[in-house]
């Protein structure tokens, strides 16, 4: 297959445009809110729903109900796949814009209910049922938000500059955990504990509205992807791209899923178990350590941006390799520092782990791109997305804390991520370089995928 390296956008700009500012602000606005959501959804399973809203499972089993709110975080991740299908079929027909538009709204309306949902003393067994319903909208919506937000941003850059733009949508992670950890930091320092498991904990999620309007007026402002303007105006847009995805792509599916496993997993680790391990079990003061998990979101955020523009230097495959060594080599010494209950050790701890953390995500976007043809990207790396969420970071929090119980050894959960981590970077070594390949609506690839299924469907 011979690739050329033209994309719907000019090939070496060196600055960007207000225009390009603007798609790039649109790209990060959604991953932003997705993960603030996440993130303070993250916060309240290790600290408050297992007491509003599974408490009567402790009855028989003490621990089950903070399992059992740990698992939540997870059942949504299972209905990612369902959001990238769905989005992504869209998507590929559609647009990516009004696409994003939709899973933007989706999932903040879901995350503001959250908020106003009673508990368990006041409306019985609905209220774990409907917490649940609205954990799996926010899964399902960000099943198709992530796809979206990374192509807006790759099929926009210039050619060399794909992995720093492609960088932007994943900075939401980081962004999103700072602005939810500022939240949450303030409240904490103005409320007491009763205040805040009484009903403090509902005014992050219901901020959250204030995110969706500001996120869907940048987003309506964004111009829709030159790549699928190019596949519009060439009337190349698949039919069935789910079909011709499966048919034509499925390793690149499963290379992709596996690629992000270790990734995800240590980054629900700082997402989710630390700040609650070092609160629950080492009996650190929350403020200071929310405080640091808030230093360590901007090393996070910068390290992610340095990731993506290292990848235009020395290509995806060698960042994403260098990222994954580096998580595996600090597991241990992360978690013995941990340990110390030291404030200064825990906030090194997790600081240092966002080196790797980012070189082994920034990337991400440019290179799940270069992997799929333009007619079913958009599918593609959804599904792939979707699905290493579920095998890596769905339910870290759960595993490391059932792996906590069992042994009494905190490096336990550091050995569970070193093995994920092993998988994820000999998958991104079974993938042959990404960097430079051409992005365009009318590869030979997407030839060939169309007179495949034109044949089938004859």
């Amino acid at each position: 297959m011979t690739q050329s390296h033209t994309t719907g956008a000019p090939p070496h700009r060196q600055r960007m445009s207000q225009d390009d500012r603007r798609v790039v602000a649109g790209t990060m606005v959604g991953t932003t809110i997705e993960w603030y959501d996440f993130f303070i959804f993250a916060q309240a399973a290790g600290i408050v729903f297992a007491n509003l809203y599974f408490k009567p499972l402790d009855t028989d089993s003490p621990g089950l109900a903070q399992l059992v709110s740990w698992a939540t975080i997870g059942v949504s991740f299972f209905f990612r796949p369902l959001g990238a299908v769905i989005a992504g079929r869209l998507g590929d027909r559609v647009g990516r814009k009004a696409m994003l538009v939709f899973t933007l709204v989706m999932m903040g309306a879901s995350t503001a209910l959250i908020g106003l949902l009673p508990t368990y003393a006041q409306i019985g067994v609905w209220a774990p049922i409907l917490l649940m319903v609205l954990r799996i909208l926010q899964g399902f919506s960000a099943g198709g938000e992530w796809g979206g937000a990374a192509l807006m941003a790759v099929e926009h850059a210039p050619v060399n500059k794909r992995g720093f733009w492609g960088a932007y949508p994943q900075i939401g992670v980081p962004v999103g955990m700072i602005l939810a950890t500022l939240v949450l930091f303030l409240l904490r320092l103005s409320m007491s504990p009763e205040q805040f498991l009484e009903w403090g904990w509902r005014i992050p999620f219901l901020l959250s509205v204030a995110l969706i309007v500001l996120g869907y007026f940048i987003r309506a402002a964004v111009s829709e992807s030159p790549v699928f303007k190019e596949m519009v105006e060439r009337k190349r847009e698949s039919a069935t791209p789910l079909t011709q995805l499966l048919r034509t792509n499925k390793l690149q599916v499963i290379l992709a899923a596996v690629i992000f496993i270790g990734n995800n997993a240590a980054g629900y680790l700082v997402i989710a178990f630390l700040s609650s391990y070092a609160q629950k079990t080492l009996k650190m003061e929350a403020s200071p350590v929310l405080l640091a998990t808030l230093l360590a979101s901007f090393g996070w955020l910068v390290f992610t941006l340095y990731g993506g523009a290292l990848s235009d230097r020395i290509g995806r495959v060698r960042t994403f390799q260098i990222g994954y060594l580096l998580i595996f080599a600090w597991m241990i010494p992360m978690f013995l520092l941990i340990d110390t209950r030291n404030i200064w050790a825990y906030g090194a701890a997790i600081f240092i782990l966002t080196i790797g953390l980012g070189l082994s995500y920034g990337p991400m976007s440019a290179m799940y791109a270069e992997m799929f043809p333009a007619s079913v990207r958009y599918s593609g790396i959804g599904i792939g997305y979707a699905l290493g969420s579920i095998l890596g970071g769905a339910f870290a929090p759960l595993l490391a804390e059932a792996l906590f119980k069992e042994t009494g050894w905190s490096g336990s959960i550091g050995l569970y991520i070193m093995g994920l981590c092993v998988v994820s970077f000999i998958g991104v070594t079974l993938v042959k370089e990404t960097k430079g390949v051409s992005l365009a609506a009318d590869t030979e690839a997407d030839a060939q995928a169309d007179t495949r299924e034109q044949a089938g469907t004859h």
